[in-house]
């Protein structure tokens, strides 16, 4: 099959009998050039099918009018409502939004990185990768000028804007509703703790713990990547082994999902034998049975605000700007995976 060759500026000169500069500063409705050339070379431009070469014209100007956004996955309701609403925010004040996932992880990250940097995007908002430990493709963007924000899942070290919740406080509303509800053994399934967000949970847990006069037991504690097989493979786990727990934190509705599957299909009564308790308020949370008890983390909010820094950023290009530290009040929703006091 023969690949059709991409029409140039040239070609609608030559179409005219203009000289190039004149088709690009008529495209572009530079005041110079009069409305009957500016209407011929629109027309000239739609019969020949003309595509303006963005990345050209971003190098040209210094600026594309792109945002690069990076996110781990694309199919938890939490990042698809961040996600509507920072290209929102952005699409009202002129920016586009070019998306990728991580997969969590890391080389995926990476090329993500380049990719955006390579079309020269004007900022990347981004939630780092479960995998991601070293974080020198995201001090490259820093070194490029280009502004960097983060959110959810971000690194102090990066000295960059940042939006989230409380992780730590959250942890310590999910342990006190448990121990409201009688549990004595709380397992935590979480995600890897050197991610800044679980590491912060996983603190606010053991903390927690402590307050309520709980041991800590390292066995009930489980990294994972928090995705429903996760969920399935530790539930079974802590089913057969000698300390089973009596109440679950799981931190992400995903992960409480696959928990509460394997629990149903065992027979084990939820929550009056074992509480469990979810984290970041997925819509499937409502719609099964036992509902499942969630930490709601006010995504429209956090996709808002993150948004609206990097509107910051843009605007003070040479003055200094304070970092953006915003960090939002959770809620914690309970339903019935949790509540043993309920009628």
């Amino acid at each position: 099959m023969e690949i059709k060759k991409k029409t140039t500026l040239k070609d609608i000169a030559a179409t005219l009998g203009l000289t190039p500069s004149a088709v690009s500063k008529a495209l572009n409705n530079h005041p110079r050039i009069s409305d009957k050339t500016k209407a011929a070379v629109q027309e000239a431009a739609i019969k020949l099918q003309y595509q303006p070469n963005f990345l050209s014209s971003a190098l040209r100007k210094g600026k594309s009018n792109l945002v690069g956004l990076i996110v781990p996955r694309i199919n938890t309701n939490f990042y698809a409502s961040v996600i509507e609403n920072i290209e929102a925010v952005l699409n009202e004040n002129g920016y586009s939004v070019i998306m990728a996932q991580s997969n969590d992880t890391y080389k995926k990250e990476c090329e993500s990185i380049d990719n955006l940097l390579n079309i020269q995007v004007d900022g990347i908002i981004a939630s780092i990768a479960n995998e991601t430990v070293d974080f020198d493709f995201y001090k490259k963007i820093k070194d490029k000028g280009v502004p960097l924000i983060l959110f959810d899942r971000g690194e102090n070290d990066l000295e960059v804007d940042y939006i989230g919740i409380d992780d730590y406080n959250c942890s310590h509303l999910i342990v006190e509703h448990l121990v409201t509800q009688k549990c004595q053994r709380i397992a935590h399934i979480t995600g890897f703790s050197h991610t800044r967000i679980f590491k912060n949970r996983i603190r606010g847990f053991k903390d927690a713990l402590e307050k309520f006069g709980l041991p800590i037991q390292n066995d009930l504690i489980i990294e994972s990547n928090l995705q429903i097989e996760d969920g399935r493979r530790i539930m079974k786990s802590l089913l057969d082994s000698k300390n089973r727990p009596d109440g679950v934190y799981a931190a992400s509705d995903n992960a409480a999902l696959g928990a509460l599957q394997v629990l149903l299909e065992e027979g084990i009564r939820v929550p009056d034998e074992i509480a469990l308790v979810g984290f970041g308020n997925e819509p499937f949370g409502t719609i099964i049975k036992p509902e499942i008890s969630t930490i709601n983390q006010f995504s429209a909010e956090i996709g808002k605000q993150a948004a609206l820094a990097f509107l910051d950023r843009i605007k003070h290009p040479k003055k200094v700007v304070s970092l953006n530290k915003i960090i939002l009040e959770a809620q914690l929703l309970i339903r019935s995976s949790s509540n043993r006091q309920r009628i």
